[in-house]
């Protein structure tokens, strides 16, 4: 049979099409089990009592303004680029993620399945010989 009517496996290599579709599910079953024991809470800035983040707005708005004025505007790009890393960063420094306290036996569940899952897609894309 010649090669261009031969099957290629996961990763376009010869075989382990099994192995990646085995270690794609056991990774998403480890990442899922895992993701689900971690619980996000949030806070704000506050100054002197009162809620500051919507001071990060500041600079997307009057970046705004100045590029519906003109759009080819170096400061109005700078000012809305600055506003949405300073509200996308504020918002990831606000989050307090912890890990819901669960058994150990759970945990090293998690932990095989995804890390096992994780070694078996990268067995499965390799080239069998």
């Amino acid at each position: 049979m010649s090669d261009e009517y031969r099957f290629n496996g996961a990763g376009g290599t010869p075989g382990g099409v099994i192995e990646f579709f085995v270690g794609l599910g056991m990774s998403l079953a480890g990442g899922y089990l895992l993701t689900n024991q971690v619980k996000v809470a949030s806070s704000f800035w506050t100054l002197w009592g009162y809620n500051t983040f919507g001071l990060s707005l500041v600079p997307l708005i009057f970046g705004i303004g100045i590029l519906f004025f003109n759009g080819k505007s170096i400061l109005g790009w700078i000012l809305l680029f600055a506003g949405i890393i300073f509200i996308g960063s504020g918002v990831l420094m606000n989050l307090h993620i912890y890990f819901e306290p669960t058994s150990l036996f759970n945990t090293i569940i998690m932990l095989i399945l995804l890390a096992g899952g994780i070694g078996l897609i990268a067995r499965g894309i390799a080239a069998h010989k």
